[in-house]
């Protein structure tokens, strides 16, 4: 008899030759053209810079050489290559520190469910320019007052002539400001005391249209890439519900295993491993310890998260590990944190020539919400405990 446990036992099979002379292929292709960058000055490495490294050119330049959109069909700007392709490229950019959080989004989780929900209009017409490294979307999930509650959201829609007015607001929505949709979870129906998750659709809303008002949430230093975005009777044609009316809550629980297993939930903070490691070198046990755990770590949640890019190119993806991988990483980034804060024990500066204060001072900054975004820490282990049985 197996239980969910199993799945966690459960070797990952290596990729065939073939497959694997393509990964690092590919791996070459992306260090090369990182290198390049860095030499021409193009990017600055940075922590967690899938969320605060906003650059249009960087991302254009990412989708010419066929890195936006990488698993979606050719039909669709796309290349038809597999999730762990595409999670090795991932993993080179992020360790890099590279600046992708403009096309993050469409992406990771936004096109994936466009090819699953979708229309083929909207497939059509919005793939192509999502893979062109032209089109931004962001997320509107959370709300005011709702915590970790996802379906205590209470933004809604009413039918109309030709589509929805939508009214309600989102807040934590990352580069609303920058982006020209935002894929809004919403409720159509009246709440169901038998089935909180019915009545849930997914809208397409237009960040530039009429009723639409985007106000920062900046951070202790200024930066900004939350939002809170107020929806005021905003119209959305019926072209832009993705999927069925009433089925939102499936749809977007279907995008969990893309948004919380990736490589992005144990690679934030690499940037400033990769330097204390530099700087720190010959510090004798103490440091070597504590160095030698984190990799040893991140090795593991590594096997984690590519067994869930295989499983997703099966279509066998487990909400379990997918749950476990977001919590496990990012705790070990903010250990990740605490440990630099330790041997550099003064205050750094987001602007300090030292690479080693500066990935510092931007991981202190942007650690507070590691354990949130994607879930708290208390939801996810809140799933695990359920799939075990335990609760």
């Amino acid at each position: 008899m197996t239980t969910p446990l199993d799945e966690l036992w459960r070797p990952v099979a290596p990729p065939d030759e073939q497959e694997a002379a393509a990964i690092r292929a590919e791996r070459v292709r992306v260090r090369e053209f990182l290198a390049g960058s860095l030499d021409r000055g193009l990017f600055e490495p940075r922590c967690d810079s899938w969320l605060g490294g906003f650059s249009p050119e960087f991302s254009k330049a990412l989708a010419v050489r066929g890195w936006i959109g990488m698993t979606w069909p050719r039909r669709y700007g796309g290349r038809a290559a597999s999730n762990l392709l595409r999670q090795a490229v991932v993993e080179e950019l992020l360790a890099a520190g590279a600046p992708v959080a403009a096309h993050w989004f469409a992406d990771r989780q936004v096109g994936p469910g466009l090819l699953r929900y979708g229309s083929e209009e909207q497939r059509d017409r919005l793939l192509p320019a999502m893979a062109r490294g032209e089109l931004y979307v962001a997320i509107g999930m959370s709300e005011p007052d709702s915590g970790s509650d996802l379906a205590s959201v209470r933004t809604r829609a009413r039918q109309v002539a030709g589509g929805w007015r939508v009214t309600g607001t989102k807040v934590w929505t990352s580069h609303a400001h920058r982006s020209h949709l935002m894929l809004t979870l919403v409720r159509t129906a009246a709440p169901d005391p038998g089935s909180r998750h019915a009545g849930f659709s997914q809208l397409l809303v237009d960040l530039s249209a009429s009723g639409v008002a985007v106000n920062p949430i900046p951070y202790l230093d200024g930066g900004h890439h939350f939002n809170e975005v107020v929806l005021d009777d905003v119209f959305v044609s019926d072209g832009m519900v993705v999927g069925t009316p009433g089925q939102g809550w499936t749809q977007v629980t279907a995008e969990l295993a893309h948004e919380r297993s990736g490589p992005e939930r144990y690679l934030s903070t690499f940037p400033l491993l990769e330097r204390m490691s530099a700087t720190l070198a010959g510090g004798g046990d103490e440091v070597g310890g504590v160095l030698g755990r984190a990799y040893a770590r991140l090795w593991v949640l590594r096997q984690m998260s590519t067994g869930v890019a295989r499983s997703i190119d099966a279509g066998t993806a487990s909400s379990l590990v997918t749950a476990l991988v977001k919590d496990m990483g990012t705790r070990l980034e903010n250990e990740i944190v605490d440990e630099a804060r330790r041997w550099r024990p003064s205050a750094p500066a987001p602007d300090a020539p030292d690479g080693y204060d500066r990935l510092l001072a931007q991981a202190q900054l942007h650690a507070p919400g590691f354990t949130l975004r994607g879930g708290t820490s208390e939801i996810l282990r809140g799933l695990v405990a359920r799939a075990i049985g335990m609760r």
